[in-house]
């Protein structure tokens, strides 16, 4: 079969990885993927927006299968496009993909349903925002309703804090159109956790636990990024934890989506905060988590393929999931600077080490095949990940292999997974 992902990060290569080592499958397409998914697909020069384009070539090679990785277009409708033309899709519609699409949405839907989460309230207005957080306690969050590259997320600590950050968000628009709307959010404590799950509109099957790290720099300091290492499983994802989620959360979501007209197909993305009351639902995403897909999928045993065609014909239930024993860490390798300001263009050396080592993966986020060779094209290039016995070796082996690769001012954390010691 011929298949078509639509996407160029970290994430797709990921996916594209899982759906080459399909025996179902003769040929890969990516649009427009990177230098690191050229070599397992023929990358397409058509944009992700480019609905049309994307139709229009997905008819031409008679593509049996696309499979849409990233948020924008989700989010835009690119599964009803496609899908109307005649093309099987695996993601969900755009009335479904609104639980990502837009915040606001999502907290109302928790708080009809009775899903667990903080306390909030949707602001439109600047100036009634304002006048919310100061009759509030602090710390506070604040988030643009729409989709901002996984950095529209404000902690503030004070007031003053909080005022500028409305200005930032609702009138400076720095996160564009996302800062229309904004949710004022409880601020949560606790252990975070990213539950990765399949979802056939009605069945929910959830993948191995994963926890991502989202500030810039170690610690947890800096500004919010689209992610910046990860590490799976959790442990502090227990057993008991899971069976509350699974009704509480997990399902109750998907009846919820499927009460207001909305059944969802695809991968929901749980971001959960274990707090002292327990669980609680932090965020949804509409796709997988970029860098969680990198260290879920290379331990996930079923064919990627024969998961995705259950959710789209409705019979997930009979699917078993099965992930290896094992563990894995992803540490990215960021451009210096990311994600502020980042230069572009640097040659990237020593990606042949990766080459037929096994239990080591070097994908590719920012990236661009050039004639001097690789280059870094993002302020994310590249995101080392490995596996071993434990989270311990898994870690030890990943921080290893970042040093097989290197370009002008590389920067990474150096606490990735580092909570797996206070285990």
């Amino acid at each position: 079969m011929k298949v078509l992902i639509v996407g160029s990060g970290g994430r797709e290569h990921a996916i594209a990885h899982s759906v080459a080592k399909s025996s179902r499958v003769d040929r890969i397409y990516c649009a427009p993927g990177n230098g690191g998914i050229a070599q397992i697909a023929e990358c397409v020069d058509i944009g992700v927006m480019e609905f049309e384009k994307l139709a229009g070539f997905a008819k031409e090679k008679e593509i049996d299968l696309c499979i849409v990785g990233m948020d924008d277009p989700l989010v835009g409708g690119l599964v009803d496009v496609l899908e109307g033309e005649g093309i099987r899709c695996f993601g969900p519609r755009a009335n479904a993909a609104v639980l990502e699409g837009s915040k606001a949405f999502a907290k109302d839907l928790m708080k009809k349903y009775g899903i667990p989460t903080a306390a909030y309230a949707n602001f439109e207005d600047p100036k009634e925002a304002v006048a919310y957080l100061k009759k509030g306690n602090f710390p506070v969050v604040l988030k643009a309703d729409g989709l901002a590259l996984g950095k529209g997320v404000l902690i503030c600590n004070t007031l003053e804090e909080a005022v500028e950050g409305v200005r930032i968000i609702m009138e400076d628009k720095q996160f564009g159109s996302a800062g229309n709307r904004m949710v004022i959010e409880e601020f949560m404590t606790g252990r975070e956790v990213s539950v990765l799950a399949f979802v056939d509109g009605k069945t929910v099957k959830t993948m191995t636990s994963a926890q991502d790290h989202k500030r810039a720099g170690d610690g947890d300091t800096g500004p919010n990024t689209g992610g910046m290492g990860t590490f799976s499983p959790s442990p502090f994802y227990t057993e008991e934890i899971h069976a509350f989620c699974q009704t509480h959360i997990y399902q109750a979501t998907v009846d919820a989506m499927a009460k207001e007209g909305r059944p969802f197909k695809g991968i929901i993305f749980f971001g959960l905060m274990l707090t002292p009351e327990g669980p609680r639902v932090l965020e949804y995403n509409a796709r997988f988590g970029d860098p969680e897909a990198q260290v879920v999928l290379v331990r996930m045993k079923n064919d990627l393929l024969d998961v995705m065609d259950a959710c789209i014909d409705g019979t997930l239930e009979h699917t078993q999931l099965e992930f290896e024993e094992n563990a894995a860490v992803c540490v990215v390798l960021a451009s210096g600077g990311y994600p502020l300001s980042y230069e572009k263009g640097k040659r990237i050396e020593g990606l042949e080490k990766f080459e037929h080592k096994e239990n080591y993966y070097c994908f590719h986020a920012g990236t661009k095949a050039t004639e001097e060779g690789i280059v870094t094209n993002g302020g994310r290039v590249l995101g080392i990940t490995a596996k071993g016995k434990d989270l311990k070796e898994a870690r030890t082996n990943a921080y290893e292999a970042v040093n097989w690769v290197n370009f002008e001012k590389k920067y990474m954390r150096r606490d990735i997974g580092k909570a797996i010691d206070e285990a």
